[in-house]
């Protein structure tokens, strides 16, 4: 006979877990546009008076070793870690947007891709702008650094919200029989 461990946290009625659900996916996606727009500002505003000086970038680390060699620490760091820093709204939302199935590779191709799509906008309509490939690296890499950070945690409180108590005591291991 198998007895059921009930679990000992209060239960939410239905509806304030659908209704904080609603909430939080509503949220997660005006910050998604919202994020979109300052990507699109930061990424797709014109800079013509470096038109003759950019070139574009398909060596991975070519970028990063001419930070190191040819920019102050402080300039180098600032466009190194602004590159990650942009990539970290997609680590801390797509959690919540996406499937649990596959996430942590649902978000970082989810990002690459992105990341790849601005980068060639860069690099054929915008003036002064390139394609470099270590940008999307920096990008993805930020993605994936808020991802293990804070948005797996945040994907998996979300999508218990969805759980039902049924759900939660198939997910746990069964309590060990006593021989």
């Amino acid at each position: 006979m198998t007895t059921r461990v009930q679990d000992p946290r209060p239960r939410r009625p239905g509806w304030v877990r659908a209704m904080a659900r609603a909430l939080i996916l509503m949220v997660a996606f005006v910050a998604m546009v919202a994020f979109s727009i300052v990507l699109a500002q930061v990424t797709l505003t014109p800079s013509p008076a470096s038109a003759d000086l950019i070139h574009a970038n398909l060596t991975p680390g070519s970028s990063l070793r001419s930070y190191a060699e040819d920019y102050t620490f402080l300039a180098a760091l600032k466009q190194a870690g602004g590159n990650l820093l942009l990539g970290f709204p997609f680590g801390l939302l797509l959690p919540v947007l996406v499937a649990r199935r596959m996430r942590l590779l649902r978000v970082v191709g989810l990002t690459a891709v992105v990341m790849v799509l601005v980068e060639l906008a860069q690099g054929s309509v915008v003036e002064g702008r390139a394609f470099d490939i270590d940008d999307v690296i920096l990008n993805t890499s930020g993605a994936l650094l808020a991802y293990l950070l804070l948005g797996r945690r945040i994907g998996r409180r979300y999508h218990r919200l969805a759980d039902t108590p049924e759900d939660r005591a198939a997910a746990r291991p069964a309590p060990a029989k006593p021989e």
